[in-house]
């Protein structure tokens, strides 16, 4: 079976996707027909949720219910009013199916990585060429979760001037309203940001983050992302932000792994006694020249929850991610007269 445009609809994926996928699935089926079957049905099941995201108004549209006008300025002055304690619930429904299809995606492209893994041969070239393009495409699609989920973590920011607000929120509409827009598409300098992220792996050292930074430039990351980071008046904040996105940390456990070094007498670290440290295991997020865009994912959200925590409480630290910073900037510089 050939995964061509009458297995899979056009716009569910893209025409290198659809290759990809289809190059899989005719490895898989030659080595392991009954795991093709489930790739199969994988591709039944996304096929299905973008339906679902077919048959949704779109959110720009005008509507009414009740006797009450839905517009997309309507719509836009209610996302920037979320305070993120309603998650889901105060979100249109299409974004909550557009949020179901992104993930369907995702599980679905992981499922084919490990059902082609699996046929990996002694020699295979060809297969490790696959399950590199595989985690390629995978790695889009959690970088395109990532931007949006900075984008909602934007609205409930009460630091965050109403201009920025309605421009994630603008931004948001767009995302739940195209099913095949990708972070490329719409903020390319953070996916630039997350693409040489996840091929550096922390040494730690003497935690001054110098080869992390030169690593993070030597993988292409855009050098206005590094320039933002090194400039003279970023705030204190800013920095240590940066510093929680190179050592996948967040700002109190570099706290604690500082002053375990002090007590210890030691100018540097290795991985695994930082790990001990801090008392968690420190991922790596390359490992053996492939990348793990699912421990990014997870140092994203863990750095996000520490900020969260410290606005709420109002504790020292970064009040946002250092992508979140380097959005709120953008997004400042597209509208920078309203206040």
């Amino acid at each position: 079976m050939s995964l061509s445009a009458e297995a899979v609809a056009v716009h569910v994926l893209d025409r290198h996707e659809s290759e990809v996928v289809d190059q899989a699935l005719r490895v898989v089926a030659a080595r392991a027909p009954k795991d093709a079957q489930i790739l199969r049905d994988l591709i039944d099941q996304l096929r299905q949720t973008n339906a679902l995201l077919d048959n949704c108004r779109a959110l720009r549209s005008p509507t009414a219910l009740g006797g009450e006008a839905r517009t997309e300025r309507t719509l836009i002055d209610h996302l920037v009013t979320l305070d993120g304690l309603s998650g889901d619930l105060s979100l249109p429904l299409k974004a909550t199916l557009s949020r179901t299809f992104l993930l369907t995606k995702i599980m679905f492209l992981r499922g084919f990585i490990k059902a082609t893994t699996a046929c990996h041969e002694d020699g295979a070239t060809h297969i490790r060429a696959l399950v590199h393009d595989l985690n390629e495409e995978l790695a889009q699609s959690i970088y395109t979760l990532l931007c949006e989920e900075l984008f909602l973590a934007l609205l409930r920011k009460r630091d965050i001037k109403m201009s920025i607000k309605r421009g994630a929120a603008d931004q948001l509409i767009s995302i739940w309203d195209d099913a095949t827009i990708e972070i490329d598409d719409f903020a390319p300098m953070l996916e630039s940001a997350w693409h040489a992220r996840n091929r550096v792996t922390s040494n730690y050292g003497c935690l001054l983050g110098a080869s992390e930074t030169f690593r993070l430039a030597s993988e292409d990351c855009n050098p206005l992302v590094i320039d933002f980071f090194a400039r003279e008046d970023r705030s204190k904040d800013e920095g240590q932000a940066f510093e929680e996105f190179l050592f996948n940390m967040t700002t109190e456990e570099l706290a604690t792994l500082r002053g375990a070094m002090r007590d210890a007498g030691l100018t540097a670290v290795s991985p695994a006694w930082a790990a001990q440290i801090v008392g968690r295991q420190l991922e790596e997020l390359e490992h053996s020249r492939e990348i793990d865009p699912m421990a990014l994912y997870r140092s994203y959200n863990r750095r996000q929850l520490a900020a969260d925590y410290r606005l709420m409480s109002g504790t020292p630290g970064p009040r946002r991610t250092a992508e979140g910073y380097l959005i709120v900037h953008l997004l400042d510089q597209e509208d920078p007269g309203t206040p």
